[in-house]
């Protein structure tokens, strides 16, 4: 019972540290002047997959790498089957009147270069490197993207960033930024400690409970985003945060942690969450290319496939 209360306890400071370090970082950045596009499309996408991050690093260094894999894996897949299936049950998300095209064919591609990497059996610095090329040309076209928007629309950019507060003051801004950098390792050694020791005590894998346990948790920051975004009739947001999370996912987190150790890949990853993951993938297609709404029944339906997942890999 420790273990299951430390463990949550982890998560939670996992997800106040991330949105402190995301305030702290923006602000900061903006009083320094650094213009808030870039921001935009660098601090506050890195700080809000900051959790995710300091779990799968710590996972490698404490040598538990199939958490790592994991929570990479079950998270992209609970972004689409559970992030977006539980608020279409709230509210219709009308999908029909986005244009995410570009972003969905780009994570498409990063789902298939990971998969690619994955049975090459370990992902190693080469491995690292070569997602976090692809992440590299991502941010290029997304800076290139929202540059030319931005000309075209004369917004003021410090409207759209996430987090930002032109009164802020500056302790606060390095209060934040404390906070941030202090919980973010103390919440990720919590999780990943007593994760690993419900894993033991239960007799299931570490991967099972990256997939699980560890996964829906750091996803609902996504989650409660995305209900919101519901709830106000933001379809663009709700989809593109969770096309643009698991784009993060892929190429950063991972392509980061293989750097710190090395990340072996468990056969059951090949067999069958690998694909999982690439079918809730494909399942966005007639949303993003077909100008579908994602309906009640089409939550009923992601939301049912997410339990189902959840029953054979507990299983």
């Amino acid at each position: 019972m420790t273990a299951w209360l430390l463990c949550g306890l982890g998560l939670v400071i996992l997800l106040l540290a991330g949105d402190a370090l995301v305030k702290g970082a923006v602000n900061m950045s903006l009083r320094l002047g650094v213009p808030a596009l870039i921001v935009s499309l660098t601090i506050v996408a890195f700080g809000t997959s900051a959790p995710e991050l300091l779990i799968s690093i710590s996972a490698a260094l404490d040598n538990v790498p199939g958490l790592a894999l994991g929570n990479v894996v079950g998270s992209n897949t609970a972004n689409i089957l559970m992030v977006l299936g539980i608020p279409a049950l709230l509210a219709t998300m009308h999908t029909s009147h986005c244009n995410s095209r570009k972003t969905y064919v780009q994570m498409i591609a990063a789902s298939l270069l990971f998969i690619a990497l994955a049975f090459r059996g370990v992902f190693d610095w080469i491995a690292g490197l070569v997602l976090l090329a692809g992440l590299a040309l991502m941010l290029a076209d997304a800076f290139r993207d929202a540059h030319l928007h931005r000309q075209a629309c004369k917004a003021d950019p410090e409207d759209e960033v996430e987090g930002a507060d032109p009164s802020m003051r500056w302790w606060r801004i390095i209060v934040y930024l404390v906070l941030g950098l202090v919980g973010l390792p103390l919440g990720a050694d919590l999780l990943v400690t007593n994760a690993t020791i419900i894993a033991q005590t239960y007799g299931v894998s570490d991967t099972v409970i990256g997939l699980t346990l560890v996964a829906v948790g750091t996803s609902l920051p996504e989650l409660a985003t995305t209900v919101m975004a519901a709830l106000r009739r933001q379809a663009d947001v709700a989809l593109g945060n969770v096309i643009g999370s698991n784009m993060f996912n892929l190429l950063a987190i991972i392509g980061i942690a293989s750097f710190v150790r090395p990340i072996p890949v468990d056969p059951a990853f090949l067999d069958f969450d690998l694909w999982v993951m690439l079918g809730a993938s494909v399942l966005l297609f007639p949303f993003v290319f077909m100008r579908m709404d994602i309906t009640r029944v089409w939550g009923v339906v992601l939301s049912g496939l997410y339990l189902a997942y959840l029953a054979i890999v507990l299983s």
